[in-house]
């Protein structure tokens, strides 16, 4: 009997880059019998939200957490793209260890990496083994990483000196100065690991990309065609994390959100590493208070870095210090707001919820469609302004607050998005468009759904390689 085909994971750090792979291999297990072993590169101790996650994980997911790299030789401020690059390549050592004992130790058919991990192929090709990407973000920022080495020759200037938008294959046109951070300053290193990696893209056999084609089809169509040397690209999504009945509800939000009519809620959260500046925090309790709408609210301490707490995402303070004086007493009666953390996927799912104001992380995108819930976009960092621009002006399931000349967006602005997206007109084609999706996104996933399919063919690729000996 040939043995289980078995991968390797090697995830960027970060709950937004571990829970979509997670969810991947899961899939990869339940319906093709195929294990995976995670294989964790790092700089310290992992946080206990990620332990525990790692802890969690069901039969046939293994995890090898790697021996920390050090970072003492780099100054304070460079960025998270050269961070988490460095970080696999100064895992590179302890890797090939782990893959060599995998290879011995089971049928291991390939290795997957995410975003900026590419310098880990050059230990699947040593060893035989296919590499693959995991693009845990959009179909529209794959485009963009495939296009960049060409995009990198044409244009000479910064991009958001561009006068005319970049027009990433089969996507709407994008101003310079939205495309993803590490790009828009060429001279830092984060560009150059951004370029580095997107270059090496190439050398994957295959890409898979959490995605579907009712919610991306532009980009998916132009990734989808044939070009010489272009990896095969895999649309699997939507791949998010399933509230599990599991998570307590600690702070009782979801029992207030039983109390609530139906639709009437806007549910915040920033993501588990985004964070607002102590000015923009006030002016946002401020435009909740005076737009006179329901809310749920995960406050985080303020911080004037966007992505302060992508690294480490429980800040030490009580966040609850920071909102203006009284306006927990005065929205007692329509606000709930929680400390750091609270159940997303069950948020998003209750009937309650009729809003969500978000960073526009990926994975927050994704479960709100397919929970089919409406959404404000308030970018902070990352590829997020780019998700903003796609939810507003091509998917159409948003509405953006405008910021003013203090790069603030003012309490007014903030009450009237948040009512017109709840109860408004203008928020009336994004409650209906957003239903769609949530229905093509069931649909993706059902049995003979498109996502279920793709799948299926990544999978009988991967056990191709069954017979091969290393």
């Amino acid at each position: 009997m040939e043995r289980t085909p078995h991968i390797a994971i090697v995830p960027s750090p970060g709950m937004g880059h571990l829970i979509p792979l997670v969810e991947f291999a899961k899939r990869l297990k339940n319906n093709h019998n195929i294990s995976s072993t995670f294989i964790i590169p790092n700089e310290g101790p992992l946080t206990k939200s990620q332990q525990a996650f790692l802890d969690s994980l069901p039969n046939g997911l293994n995890h090898v957490i790697l021996p920390p790299v050090s970072f003492d030789d780099l100054p304070n401020d460079i960025r998270m793209e050269t961070r988490i690059s460095l970080m696999v390549t100064r895992s590179l050592d302890s890797l090939r260890e782990a893959v060599k004992s995998l290879v011995v130790e089971t049928n291991m058919v390939a290795l997957f990496v995410d975003l900026f991990g590419t310098d880990a192929f050059d230990v699947a090709i040593e060893f035989g083994v296919s590499p693959y990407v995991f693009f845990p973000s959009t179909a529209m920022a794959l485009s963009l990483f495939l296009y960049l080495p060409k995009l990198d020759q044409m244009v000479s200037c910064e991009y958001r000196d561009l006068p005319e938008p970049v027009q990433i294959p089969g996507c709407i046109p994008v101003r310079g100065e939205d495309l993803l951070d590490p790009v828009q300053e060429r001279k830092n290193d984060a560009y150059k690991w951004v370029l580095h990696n997107a270059k090496r893209y190439r050398m994957a056999e295959g890409i898979a990309v959490n995605s579907f084609k009712e919610l991306e089809g532009g980009a998916l169509k132009a990734l989808l065609e044939d070009q010489p040397g272009k990896p095969r690209v895999y649309p699997v999504g939507p791949l998010v994390q399933a509230g599990s009945s599991s998570d307590v509800d600690g702070s009782g939000c979801l029992r207030w959100l039983d109390g609530q009519p139906c639709g009437s809620v806007l549910y915040i959260s920033f993501g588990s590493g985004g964070t607002l500046s102590s000015n923009q925090l006030n002016e946002l309790a401020l435009g909740l208070e005076l737009s006179e709408q329901r809310f749920i609210w995960v406050v985080r301490s303020p911080n004037d870095k966007p992505n302060a707490t992508y690294f480490n995402s429980h800040g030490h303070e009580d966040p609850l210090g920071f909102l203006p004086k009284g306006f927990l007493e005065r929205t007692k009666g329509i606000g709930f707001v929680v400390p750091s953390w609270a159940p997303q996927a069950q948020i998003l799912s209750h009937s309650s919820t009729g809003g969500f104001l978000t960073h526009c992380g990926w994975n927050s995108i994704l479960e709100t469609v397919v929970h089919g819930v409406p959404v404000i976009a308030w970018p902070l960092y990352a590829e997020q302004r780019m998700n903003a621009v796609s939810l507003t002006e091509g998917i159409k399931v948003a509405l953006r607050p405008k910021v003013d000349e203090n790069g603030i967006v003012s309490r007014v602005e903030i009450a009237r998005v948040v009512k017109g997206l709840i109860e408004g007109e203008e928020g009336k084609p994004i409650r209906s468009r957003i239903r769609e999706l949530k229905d093509a996104a069931s649909n993706v996933l059902s049995k003979d759904g498109c996502s279920t399919k793709t799948l299926e063919q990544l999978a009988s690729k991967l056990k191709a390689k069954n017979n091969i000996s290393i």
